[in-house]
């Protein structure tokens, strides 16, 4: 194994090809930002926020239905904290709930279950977002629900799976920065089969030696001109993943298109519940009507999202959009590039 330095000193010397490296994990954004990584790459070698951050590929539809279930079926909706202040075309959570609608931030799924079964007077709706990662908890939810007896209980989905996101970025990069979280109940065959569809990339860690260590394996397979696949966290991501994840997402849930920021509309990229389950999926349960969501013509989220556009090419970045004040959901989620960027300043990713 290389010493930190060996590393970072193979990565300056690189002197090939110009590589384009995709990282699809809000996590890998901000550490590769906090450890200062970016400062230390040759300009033949360049780093993008891809759509890793599942608050921020959450398109302004899913907002505005949680607003409708709030404001006109009355149900309370019960939701992870980054998403309160996210906009929809409209308004935010935030803003809905100064009119009336009730909301309430909560923890874990397994939270809302349980305010769904202490407060059985009222309809209780859990935003159900995330990548394979939080797919099997909030699975969990349900199951506990049904098992409970409730009927104040459901879930909307924007649970969505990233192998078919490679697919539709496949020409963004010359590589992706997989992410570890999301590997870890996958495995990798999924990367085994982008391979054959000529997709490079690795499988990555999250302290500065593995970041780097991945990137030192990029740049040295790109070089092969032939794709490839690397899992770099062995310690953590097994081939077959974590069977017991998976076993409840193949047992509860089923393949949809999904709907992305910035991406639109990917086939088969997303998840919900199947139809022994269908009590539980808001959408079905309310019978919600069907929303077309509005994006900020200001905002250049979805571009960003894309590697198209850098947070700080934005018009609006560190004016009218900050934290305090977001146009867009990369401003908005503890792992978006657009909050990455303002925090860590912009010229860290020089």
């Amino acid at each position: 194994m290389k010493e930190l330095n060996e590393l970072i000193e193979h990565i300056k010397n690189y002197s090939g090809k110009n590589i384009k490296i995709m990282e699809v994990c809000g996590t890998h954004t901000h550490e590769i930002f906090r450890q200062g990584i970016r400062n230390i790459l040759p300009s033949n070698i360049t780093l993008i926020s891809g759509p890793g951050c599942p608050v921020c590929v959450t398109p302004n539809s899913f907002i505005d239905e949680a607003i409708a279930l709030a404001l006109e079926n009355n149900c309370t909706i019960t939701t992870f904290g980054d998403l309160v202040r996210v906009p929809g075309s409209q308004m935010s959570l935030a803003e809905a709930r100064a009119k009336g609608a009730k909301i309430n931030v909560v923890y874990s799924p397994l939270d809302a279950e349980n305010y769904a079964k202490e407060h059985p007077d009222e309809q209780v709706v859990f935003l159900s977002v995330g990548f394979e990662t939080t797919v099997p908890a909030n699975a969990l939810s349900v199951l506990h629900a049904k098992k409970d007896g409730l009927d104040n209980y459901s879930i909307l989905t924007s649970n969505k799976t990233m192998d078919n996101a490679y697919a539709a970025l496949k020409d963004s990069a010359d590589a992706f920065l997989y992410p570890g979280h999301v590997s870890v109940i996958t495995g990798t065959a999924i990367y085994d089969r982008l391979k054959e569809e000529g997709i490079s990339g690795v499988v990555c860690g999250f302290t500065s030696h593995e970041i780097l260590s991945a990137i030192c394996a990029i740049i040295d397979n790109v070089e092969t001109g032939k794709p490839f696949f690397l899992n770099c966290y062995p310690s953590v991501v097994k081939p077959e993943g974590n069977p017991a994840a998976l076993k409840i997402i193949h047992d509860m849930m089923k393949s949809c298109d999904a709907t992305w920021r910035g991406l639109g509309v990917i086939k088969n990229s997303g998840l919900e519940l199947n139809d022994e389950y269908a009590n539980f999926d808001a959408r079905k349960k309310y019978n919600l009507r069907k929303i077309e969501g509005k994006q900020n013509p200001a905002c250049r989220c979805g571009e960003i999202l894309q590697g198209k556009c850098r947070p700080d090419e934005c018009p609006c970045f560190g004016k009218n959009c900050t934290p305090e004040h977001p146009i867009g959901a990369c401003m908005v989620s503890s792992e978006g590039s657009c909050s990455a960027f303002y925090k860590y300043g912009a010229n860290n990713s020089l």
